[in-house]
């Protein structure tokens, strides 16, 4: 198999975005009929097949329950690749892909089409060689994952014991609502695949600016020295939408921001950006540190103090009318479900005593933007007096999306006779340091799929570690029926998060 650019056609020998390439594989999608599949996955699919990073042996197969042919499934999978890849639409490309391209109907009880799924990946081992190399992705809703998990095991495709290939498992979250639904889920799915195999997909790993903080705080001497508590006034992460639910309503209501993103991503972010430095990008290495943080974290004694939620309203946004939460289809009036959720946690190592870090989530929010800003402690400016009072705190600003990169703010004197200090920011952006596009997150985590890595891929330890910080939140919310608070749309959120910060005299970054 090829593996440089040099013997590769289908690789551009200046694309170094991804150098790795996966061998002879299979890949199965439930699911494939929803919008990730169609936005997200099948695109990132090609995308590897473009770059030559999936070779010809590569097969992949669409389960649903549409009555499709293979030859529909195909014209369904280009419709999503003309619309949504990265990559431009190559005709060669496409004639080997969709050789490998098939599709299996049936329900997910339905013990029939399990016969056929299996029937055709022996196929695709025979005609295609893709040597018994199966991953089945679960892109579909937790509550179906037993029963398709027992019928892959009923039928001998999780198991590879008469086989050379691997076979691994897929899935997207939510890794359950709570820690007991979180612990059931894991004991169902390591029932049938060995904890090794399980990749849980949270696909903000996959980004390439998340990645950047280990090689921004381990790389560089500047910044180490100064990330602890010694230094560090506090830690604010952000993900702001500039969106309302949508379409989601079925989804959305009953799990709201905390537990739809802060759970999983904001607490990523977290660990980290709090984590001591590993001893190698072992994925063994990487979650040991990320799990002594999140095992770290502590909540204040004051709950009540220590959170905000709310629920946007109707209004104007970027000049146009838009709905309220109560509005949007299929919302129950009297729902309790937090589109706009902060909190406040700590961290109890030597390294960040005292130190707080302010989560923060929401939808119909000023504008799309998530970050990690690290806040210095203020300079006492003894030299400087009333001539750095428009100065702020010293902060390291990390941009996960969109426009990737980081900023750095501090205070500089103003041109001219006078000393006046004021606060000026460094800028290093992805898109103005290097020629190369970075890959979309999605196509990073396939390709690590298929090539057996799980660095980036949260095991259940980090999980449940998550689900023990959220959940004395949410069990505060439902015990004393907290009802969250109407927010503007456009504004960053309900009074209550801003006070929640001022009490501590703090507050929010304007991202």
């Amino acid at each position: 198999m090829p593996n440089s650019a040099e013997k590769n056609p289908l690789r551009d020998p200046r694309d170094r975005r991804l150098t790795r390439v996966a061998g002879p594989s299979a890949l199965v999608f439930f699911g494939v009929t929803g919008d990730l599949a169609k936005k997200k996955l099948l695109p990132a699919v090609y995308d590897l097949v473009n770059r030559g990073l999936l070779p010809p042996s590569f097969a992949l197969v669409g389960f649903g329950r549409r009555d499709w042919s293979d030859d529909d499934f195909r014209q369904q999978v280009r419709e999503s690749v003309e619309a949504h890849a990265r990559t431009s639409f190559r005709e060669d490309v496409w004639n080997q892909f969709q050789e490998g391209i098939r599709f299996v109907q049936g329900a997910f009880d339905n013990d029939d089409a399990f016969e056929r799924l299996k029937a055709t990946l022996a196929e695709l081992d025979e005609t295609r060689g893709t040597r018994g190399n199966h991953a089945f992705y679960l892109s579909i809703p937790p509550k179906a994952f037993e029963q398709v998990l027992q019928k892959l095991a009923d039928h001998d495709m999780a198991e590879s014991q008469d086989s050379p290939g691997w076979r691994r498992v897929v899935i997207e979250k939510p890794f359950g609502h709570d820690l007991e639904s979180a612990r059931e889920l894991n004991s169902i799915v390591e029932k049938v695949f060995p904890a090794d195999s399980v990749f849980r997909i949270d696909h903000y790993l996959g980004k390439e600016t998340v990645q950047n903080i280990l090689a921004m705080r381990f790389a560089n001497k500047m910044f180490e020295p100064l990330w602890n508590c010694n230094h560090v006034d506090h830690v604010q992460i952000t993900m702001a939408e500039d969106i309302g639910i949508g379409t989601r309503a079925g989804y959305y209501d009953g799990v709201g921001a905390a537990r739809d993103v802060i759970q999983n991503h904001l607490l990523q972010l977290l660990a980290l950006t709090a984590m001591e430095e590993p001893i190698s990008f072992n994925a063994n290495h990487l979650r040991a540190e990320k799990e002594k943080v999140l095992e770290a974290v502590t909540l204040p004694e004051n709950l009540e103090e220590a959170y905000a939620i709310g629920q946007y309203e109707g209004g104007y946004q970027g000049g146009e009318e838009v709905k309220g939460f109560f509005d949007e289809k299929d919302i129950p009036a009297d729902s309790r479900t937090e589109t706009f959720a902060a909190l406040k946690v700590n961290i109890n190592t030597r390294r960040w005593s005292g130190v707080p870090f302010y989560l923060r989530a929401g939808k119909r929010l000023g504008r799309r933007v998530t970050e990690i800003a690290v806040i210095f402690k203020k300079s006492p400016n003894l030299l400087f007096g009333g001539a750095a009072d428009n100065t702020g705190q010293n902060a390291i600003v990390i941009r996960v999306q969109p426009n990737e990169g980081m900023t750095l703010r501090f205070a500089s004197k103003v041109p001219g006779t006078q000393m006046e200090i004021r606060d000026v920011n460094m800028d290093f952006g992805y898109g103005h340091s290097f020629a190369e596009e970075s890959p979309e997150a999605y196509e990073r985590l396939i390709l690590d799929v298929l090539l057996g890595e799980p660095p980036l891929f949260p095991r259940h330890e980090e999980v449940e570690l998550s689900w023990k910080i959220l959940d004395p939140f949410e069990e505060y919310w439902e015990k004393n029926k907290v009802k969250p608070e109407g927010y503007k749309p456009g504004s960053w959120g309900p009074a209550s998060a801003h006070e929640m910060l001022e009490r501590d005299n703090r507050a929010w970054r304007r991202p």
